[in-house]
């Protein structure tokens, strides 16, 4: 549904906190939002809320065979989603959250998570961002894509991505250019260890280092 969007420029401490407040109150409502992250400006909904997370994928124009993936505030937040983390998994999280490094991990079955195609999957990350991670401190995970059409540049300002995604997000959250570079995937999910799935920001060597010795 089309929205009368509101744009928040989160860059003062008193503007960040009414900011996210509204953007709490959004989510909850089960409306989109948008904010920026260290990679680029991410889309996100409630993932708990299957209509919600349904109507992140059809604003960007993606089926539900490109999955959203969930933002937390932390590793124990993480924890949650998944039940437990693999030692190797632990290990790359406390070297690179909050980071641009993502680990896709066994979804916990009780939880019902309904992000799309995942094969019982989730994809989970702490940003490196201040604004997305008061957002998540204050709204709990946050399911997310990049903000962008599919098949367009991933949005890093808030005006480019309000220019591709319009009245289908409630609220924007403005932080300033975010980052560029997308994050680095690792999967824990055939039992057989880490599989580095996408090079992005954190190197592969950066991965192997963090993980020698295990």
């Amino acid at each position: 549904m089309p929205y009368t969007t509101q744009v928040h420029d989160c860059r003062t401490p008193e503007a960040l906190k009414t900011a996210v407040a509204r953007a709490t109150e959004a989510l909850r409502s089960g409306a989109l939002i948008v904010f920026p992250t260290d990679t680029v400006y991410g889309v996100g909904a409630d993932p708990f809320d299957p209509g919600a997370v349904k109507a992140l994928l059809s604003a960007k124009g993606r089926d539900a065979d490109k999955p959203a993936s969930v933002l937390v505030a932390d590793v124990a937040a993480a924890e949650r989603l998944v039940g437990s983390l693999p030692q190797e998994a632990r290990r790359l999280a406390e070297a690179f959250w909050p980071g641009a490094l993502s680990l896709v991990l066994p979804a916990a079955p009780a939880l019902g998570l309904d992000l799309g195609n995942t094969g019982g999957t989730v994809m989970v990350r702490t940003p490196a961002h201040p604004v997305a991670l008061a957002l998540l401190r204050a709204a709990g995970p946050v399911a997310q894509s990049s903000a962008n059409l599919t098949g367009r540049p991933p949005a890093t300002t808030c005006a480019e991505a309000r220019d591709q995604l319009g009245d289908r997000v409630r609220t924007y959250l403005d932080g300033g250019p975010s980052g560029t570079q997308p994050s680095t995937i690792v999967a824990f999910t055939d039992g057989s260890g880490p599989d580095i799935l996408r090079e992005g920001a954190v190197p592969r060597t950066a991965v192997e280092e963090a993980l020698r010795g295990l």
